[in-house]
C-alpha cells in the first residue's frame, strides 16, 4: 500500500491537473477516428457492436439531435448504465483499496476534488441547470470530458505505483480516450450522439465561471453560458451591461443572481434606486458607511458595507448584524470592516493607506 509521495511526485500534481483541465477547456476540436476507436473499444466491453458516431457542435445541439432519434426509438435502447458500470465499478476500488488514507486525502484534493469543481460543480452543473428545463431535455448522457477530473485522479495514482489489472487499466484508458475528443455523450445500442468540447471556458482566480465582457463558456453553434463568479445570468446582462437597468436586478427573485446582478450593474447605479438607510458614517470614504438596504424578498432591511476601494471603486458588501468573531454586534462601519477582515473589533487597527 502506497503511504506517501515522492517530492517529485508532490512537483508533479499541479501540472497534472492543468493538463486535464486543458483538455477539457482548451478549446480543441475532437479528433473523429480517435473518439471512433475509443467507443468501439467501450461497447466492446459490453458486448456490443461499434456504434455510428454522430458529433455536434454544442450539448444543446446534441439533445435535439437525440430528441429527434427517440422519436423512433424505445428507451430499451439506452446504454449509459450499462456502459458505467462495466467501466468503472471494479476500477474505484482497486485504486481506493491501495492507497493510505492520508494519501487518498490528499489526492483526493489535488486532483479529484479541484477538478471536479471545475469541470462538473462549475461547468457541468451550468450546462444542466441551463438546458435542464427545455423540452429537448434528456438526461441520459455520459460526462465525458467532464469526468476527466476522476480519470486524472486515476491515471496518477497508476502513474505512482498503483497496480490495476490488465482488464482494469485497459478501462481506464478507455475512458481517458473518451474524455479526450468529447463532452457529454449519449450512447444507444447503434449510435453514439457526442458534443465536441467548448472554444472557450473562464474562470476566476477561485476556479469558479467568469465571463466578464462576454460568455463564461463558448460552443462552435453559438451556445454559450453566461456567468458572473460562478453564478448562472442571463446573457443580456453582459452583453448589455452599459444600459442594464438596475430595477431589473432588483426584480430578480434568485438571491445569488440579484447580488451578481449588482456587481455587473455597479453599486452606484443600484443605490440609486434602493431604498438606504445609513447606520453609522464614518467620515471617512476608506472606512465607510454602515448602511441598510431594503431588498425584494427580504423580511428586514439587510445591512451593508459601503466604502471605497483604491482597486475597485465603491464597494457595497453584505454584513451580519451580529458578528460571527467576536460576538458583538456591528453598529458602526469599523466594526464591519474588522468583521469584513476576520478580527476582532477591540483588536481591529484600519490601516492609514490602502492600495
Amino acid at each position: 500500500m502506497i503511504e506517501k509521495l515522492t517530492p517529485e511526485q508532490e512537483t508533479k500534481l499541479p501540472r497534472w491537473r492543468q493538463r486535464y483541465l486543458d483538455i477539457a477547456c482548451g478549446g480543441a476540436r475532437a479528433d473523429r477516428a480517435k473518439l471512433e476507436m475509443a467507443l468501439a473499444d467501450a461497447y466492446a466491453e459490453i458486448g456490443k457492436p461499434p456504434p455510428k458516431l454522430f458529433i455536434f457542435d454544442s450539448p444543446a445541439a446534441c439533445l435535439l439531435a437525440v430528441k429527434i432519434f427517440e422519436m423512433g426509438a424505445s428507451s430499451k435502447f439506452k446504454l449509459g448504465d450499462q456502459l458505467w458500470g462495466q467501466l468503472w465499478d471494479q476500477l474505484g476500488g482497486q485504486l481506493r483499496g491501495q492507497l493510505w488514507d492520508q494519501l487518498r486525502d490528499q489526492l483526493g484534493d489535488q486532483l479529484w476534488d479541484q477538478l471536479r469543481g471545475q469541470l462538473w460543480d462549475q461547468l457541468g452543473d451550468q450546462l444542466w441547470d441551463q438546458l435542464g428545463d427545455q423540452l429537448i431535455w434528456n438526461p441520459n448522457f455520459l460526462w465525458g470530458s467532464q469526468d476527466l477530473y476522476w480519470v486524472a485522479w486515476a491515471k496518477f495514482v497508476e502513474w505512482i505505483g498503483v497496480k490495476l489489472t490488465p482488464q482494469s487499466h485497459k478501462r481506464l484508458n478507455i475512458m481517458q480516450r473518451i474524455g479526450e475528443q468529447c463532452e457529454w455523450w449519449w450512447p444507444y445500442e447503434n449510435i453514439v450522439v457526442a458534443s465536441e468540447r467548448p472554444l472557450s471556458v473562464h474562470f476566476d482566480q477561485q476556479r469558479r465561471l467568469h465571463g466578464e465582457n462576454g460568455p463564461a463558456v463558448a460552443y462552435a453553434d453559438g451556445y454559450a453560458l453566461y456567468s458572473w463568479h460562478g453564478v448562472r445570468v442571463p446573457a443580456r446582462w453582459i452583453e448589455q451591461r452599459d444600459t442594464l437597468n438596475p430595477r431589473e436586478v432588483i426584480k430578480t427573485q434568485n438571491v445569488e443572481q440579484r447580488a451578481a446582478g449588482a456587481a455587473i450593474v455597479g453599486w452606484p447605479k443600484m443605490l440609486s434606486v434602493l431604498k438606504s438607510h445609513v447606520v453609522d458614517d464614518s467620515g471617512n470614504d476608506d472606512i465607510g458607511q454602515l448602511i441598510e438596504l431594503t431588498l425584494p424578498g427580504l423580511r428586514e432591511p439587510g445591512r451593508f458595507l459601503k466604502a471605497v476601494c483604491p482597486r475597485n471603486g465603491i464597494i457595497v458588501e453584505g454584513i451580519p448584524r451580529v458578528s460571527d468573531i467576536d460576538g458583538q454586534p456591528i453598529e458602526t462601519a469599523l466594526a464591519a470592516q474588522a468583521w469584513r477582515i476576520g478580527d476582532p473589533q477591540a483588536e481591529y487597527q484600519h490601516p492609514t493607506r490602502r492600495t
